[in-house]
């Protein structure tokens, strides 16, 4: 890969230190990277469909006092995001426009449709009509249901950008930290349990590189890059519109 191609994928990524060692793994979005078996797809994607404060895996924006301003700034994200969406209603108009579905083969509560060139501006700055992923439930009768969008940011955003995007005091924006992963070339590993409880990934109990040494593992210590999403379509409530934290997607 020549230098300008590889700075072009790390920009994309939004990865920071982590991110020269995970070029050369596949199926990557912008904001995060991915390792290349379909369990570290399932974990990844279970993750960030319910973030939650508290968990050693998680680190998350702090809640802003409320106030007019920003209320009416997040109204007017949504009333813009929804405008912008509502083409996507109809997945095979999003696919013509650029966005790919992210592991296609796991079973997901929610699908994330892709736009790497959306992910990579959103390295730089921030549209809010064009959103890095278009976020899809699948319908019983084999369908796509839009939901929302997600937005996603570098690493090395401070929360005042943050909330320059998106006001902290309505949203909670989320990075995935402390993350041990089985060794290169192992992804059997997958099954490794300790305690009853897994010993890599997002439900794992290790959350430092002293204790993923230990188990023989690849400590990251984050993993994507900042992201929030907006459920724009499943109700007129900010609190669930934004509220990543307190409802499953």
């Amino acid at each position: 890969m020549s230098r300008k191609a590889r700075s072009f994928v790390v920009a994309m990524l939004g990865l920071a230190g982590t991110a020269p060692a995970l070029l050369g793994q596949t199926r990557a979005m912008p904001g995060m990277a991915m390792d290349t078996s379909d369990r570290a797809s399932a974990a990844a994607m279970e993750s960030m469909a319910m973030p939650r404060s508290g968990d050693p895996h998680m680190h998350m924006t702090a809640m802003r006092p409320p106030n007019a301003a920003d209320s009416a700034r997040a109204a007017g994200l949504v009333t813009t995001l929804r405008a912008a969406l509502q083409k996507y209603r109809d997945v095979h108009v999003a696919e013509a426009d650029g966005y790919r579905i992210f592991a296609p083969n796991v079973p997901q509560h929610v699908y994330h449709y892709t736009n790497r060139q959306n992910g990579l501006r959103a390295a730089f700055g921030f549209d809010p009509d064009k959103p890095t992923s278009l976020l899809y439930k699948k319908t019983s009768s084999g369908g796509w249901e839009l939901t929302g969008a997600m937005y996603t940011g570098r690493p090395a955003l401070t929360e005042d950008q943050l909330n320059e995007r998106v006001p902290l005091s309505v949203a909670r924006w989320h990075e995935h930290v402390n993350w041990c992963l089985p060794p290169a070339g192992h992804p059997e590993r997958w099954t490794d349990t300790q305690n009853g409880k897994p010993l890599f990934g997002p439900k794992s109990p290790i959350a430092t590189q002293e204790a993923c040494d230990a188990a023989g593992g690849r400590f990251f210590p984050r993993i994507f890059g900042w992201m929030v999403h907006a459920d724009v379509f499943a109700s007129n409530d900010p609190k669930v519109i934004w509220g990543d934290e307190d409802h499953e997607h």
